[in-house]
Formats: C-alpha cells, sequence, structure tokens
C-alpha cells in the first residue's frame, strides 16, 4: 500500500494555537537574553560543581553563538530560550563529565578503538543506516535521551526509569504534538540511535545550533577555526559513556553525524584508525527535504516564517559543508573509507551493509544479518506518511541554479540526480 501523502500548505503563514503561542513565548521564569558568564553560572548552580575543565576555546565559542543568537531578529522569545536552555544542558554536562573523570582518572585510559562513523548529509540516509547497524550487538551507539544527558545527574535506583528518558520523552513528546507530521520527515524518538554530535555540544562546537536558529555569524566562525580539540573532547566522552557501560563500554562504536562530512581531517586526527562511511545523495532534493522540515518547524520559534530566506540559507549552507568534504575527503584512504551513492544504497541496503561489514573487518554472521534485517521490516520507509515537497514553489528556488551551484560535487562524487 502506498504511503498517505502529506501535504503542508500552511508553511508560511500556521494558525498559531495557543500551545503553540506558549511555545513561542517560553517559560516566564527562564532569564532571557543572558550572558555567557550567565549561562556559565546557571550551569554551575544545576550541578553544584564549578570546575569546566581545560578551556580548549568554548568560552569564546560560547560568546559568539550568543551574539549570533541576538542577531537573529525574526527568532521568538522561546527560540532564544530554547538555544539558551540547550546552552546550559551542554555546560552542565560538560561539568559533571569533568567531575566524574577526576573522580576516577581510569576513564581515560578506556579505549576507543576503530570506531565507525557514517557521514553524509542531512537528509540522505544516516539516520536510517545507523539504527538498523545498530542492531548488531557487538557495537556501542548512542540513544537520543543518552546524548542529551550523557553522566546522571544523581545516582540511578536500581529498578527504576532513568529520569534522564523521562525528560527526553517528555520534551520531544510536546514537540511532536505541535508539530506532527515531524515523524514523517524525521522523528525524534529518545531510544532511536542519534548523532553523535551532540557530544561537540559540550565544547559549544556543534552544527545543530543552526538549525535553531539562523546564526550566520556563528557558522562563519565555527568553519573559520579547526575543529579538531572538539572532537578530541568527543573522545573523552565517548570514553566517560564506555566507562560507565562496563564491559558493554569496551565495543566498537557506531556513531553519525553530517556534521562529520566537514570534519574528515579532525576525525582522521583524533581517531586515526577509524573506519569512514560517507553517504551521498543529490544536494537539492537534500534541500528539498531539509527546507521543508526546518521550515516545518520554524513555526515553533519564529515569529515570522519566510521559507525563501530559509532556504536561500541553507542551500549556502550545504554548500560549504560539501566544499569541505571535498576538500578533506582524502584525508581517509580507500582502506578506511568508504563512499555510498544514496541511489544504490535505497536499492540495495543489504548489499551496502555487507560492504561496510567487509571495510570495518567485521564478520557478518546469518545471526546477526537476520537481527538486522528484522530492522528493516520492522521500519519501512514512510512508515508516518509521504510529505510532498515545493523547493520551488513555498521556496522560491531555482533548481536548475542550485544544480550548476553544486556542480563540483557532482563533479566529485557521481550522485544521481533525482527531480
Amino acid at each position: 500500500m502506498a504511503a498517505p501523502l502529506i501535504h503542508i500548505d500552511d508553511m508560511a503563514d500556521p494558525v498559531v494555537t495557543p500551545e503553540l503561542a506558549a511555545w513561542r513565548a517560553g517559560p516566564p521564569d527562564f532569564p532571557c537574553p543572558m550572558s555567557a558568564d550567565e549561562v556559565l553560572a546557571r550551569a554551575c548552580a544545576a550541578t553544584g560543581l564549578d570546575d569546566f575543565g581545560e578551556d580548549t576555546g568554548f568560552r569564546q565559542r560560547l560568546g559568539v553563538i550568543l551574539d549570533a543568537l541576538y542577531a537573529d531578529a525574526g527568532l521568538t522569545r522561546g527560540g532564544q530560550v530554547f538555544v539558551l536552555g540547550q546552552a546550559v544542558r551542554a555546560m552542565a554536562n560538560r561539568l559533571r563529565i569533568e567531575d566524574l573523570v577526576k573522580r576516577h582518572p581510569e576513564i581515560l585510559d578506556m579505549p576507543v578503538e576503530r570506531p565507525i562513523f557514517i557521514a553524509g548529509l542531512p537528509r540522505s540516509g544516516t539516520t536510517h543506516l545507523v539504527n538498523w547497524l545498530s542492531r548488531d550487538d557487538r557495537l556501542n551507539s548512542l540513544t537520543l535521551w543518552e546524548s542529551e544527558e550523557p553522566v546522571p545527574a544523581a545516582p540511578l535506583t536500581p529498578g527504576e526509569e532513568d529520569p534522564r528518558i523521562a525528560r527526553s520523552t517528555a520534551y520531544w513528546g510536546a514537540f511532536g504534538a505541535l508539530v506532527p507530521h515531524m515523524a514523517a520527515m524525521h522523528e525524534m524518538a529518545p531510544h532511536d540511535i542519534h548523532e553523535d554530535n551532540e557530544l561537540l555540544f559540550m565544547d559549544m562546537n556543534c552544527y545543530n545550533w543552526e538549525f535553531s536558529a539562523r546564526l550566520p555569524g556563528w557558522t562563519d566562525h565555527y568553519l573559520a577555526h579547526d575543529r579538531t580539540v572538539s572532537y578530541a573532547y568527543e573522545k573523552k566522552v565517548l570514553q566517560v559513556l564506555a566507562w560507565q557501560r562496563g564491559e558493554r563500554g569496551k565495543r566498537r562504536w557506531l556513531l553519525k553525524s553530517p556534521q562529520h562530512m566537514e570534519n574528515l581531517a579532525a576525525i582522521k586526527a583524533v581517531f586515526p584508525d577509524a573506519t569512514m562511511v560517507v553517504t551521498h545523495r543529490d544536494p537539492v532534493d537534500v534541500l528539498r527535504s531539509l527546507t521543508t522540515m526546518l521550515g516545518y518547524s520554524d513555526r515553533t520559534r519564529r515569529s515570522r516564517i519566510d521559507p525563501p530566506t530559509l532556504a536561500a540559507l541553507w542551500a549556502g549552507r550545504i554548500e560549504k559543508l560539501l566544499r569541505e568534504c571535498v576538500a578533506q575527503r582524502d584525508a581517509f584512504g580507500p582502506d578506511q573509507s568508504l563512499d555510498v551513492l544514496f541511489h544504490q544504497y535505497m536499492a540495495d541496503q543489504e548489499g551496502t551493509a555487507r560492504r561496510i561489514y567487509r571495510l570495518a573487518g567485521l564478520d557478518l554472521s546469518p545471526e546477526t544479518e537476520a537481527r538486522l534485517l528484522g530492522y528493516l521490516a520492522e521500519n519501512p520507509r514512510h512508515a508516518h506518511g509521504k510529505v510532498v515537497y515545493d523547493l520551488e514553489g513555498v521556496f522560491a528556488m531555482d533548481t536548475a541554479a542550485l544544480r550548476e551551484r553544486f556542480s563540483f560535487y557532482y563533479q566529485r562524487f557521481a550522485v544521481k540526480q533525482e527531480n
């Protein structure tokens, strides 16, 4: 049976329900705006800790993020509060990480050997790929709730639900009620495997900030500076997570993020024995999907939604990401890396998995393959419906001009132009 089609016909002018109005306003008891020092102080107050560890430049990056945030004139107070809340949470996480490592220095002896990284444009199949490969119980992977709070705020009570899971479930349940079609584009389920770029939040170097607001000043700063130090901090967080998992922590890590596409050299420097899988999809089709997802969720955080301006911003951002990918792709040689074309992946998912396993030096037993195939059977594409995209109409983008703009990428990789 064909998936039902979903037409989002109120992209630019959504109906503002009382619930949506409250979300846009944000909680009245949360201070807004805040300075960088106030963000750090709030994190200290929330944790009772005050040691952030070595200043890897995160304080400066936090200041740049906040300057860019307050320059986004179309963001509502609730939109600002969301980013501020993320910053406080990230800094509280850093405090807890540093405290745990200080009390247990053996954590830094935990091996992070031969991790498998998946990189690829947003909307290029990376989430689907990492979730079904994570069915292999020889690998460590990262759930959404765990990426949001890697270290518990207090000792856990055996037999009771981890309060971090409850917090993640409550937040994403409330968000999903406001934008119910998001599940058809990118469902945020606490127990699903998520992006490890969340771990870069703890060093204030995660590109996810850009999904929550229009931050060109932050983007320019981020791309102008080396990100190796932040991937080194991610390694520390992975060691903390592995130590908390005990024996399970000794497994190889399976990680994924679109952000990795523009950080291949940094990843190779920090994880020299990594396996790198890079997915490639027509960036025009990526923009069709990405602009719709971001434009639809903008109703929760912007007082005025301007789809053409959003699309123009992200066309530029995708171009920057792809140029970094092309420039850095040779950081990983053919013995450690694989390019996966989206149309080939969709046509032969099982064959793609076998190629990845061969590259990573993992055997694919019949039992493991059966577990992997079970995920595919349980999670078909478009299970929540198929969104109809209109890049040319709603977002006023010229497809031919975009293809010319991305010609350098088509020349480097044999990406199939989808529409």
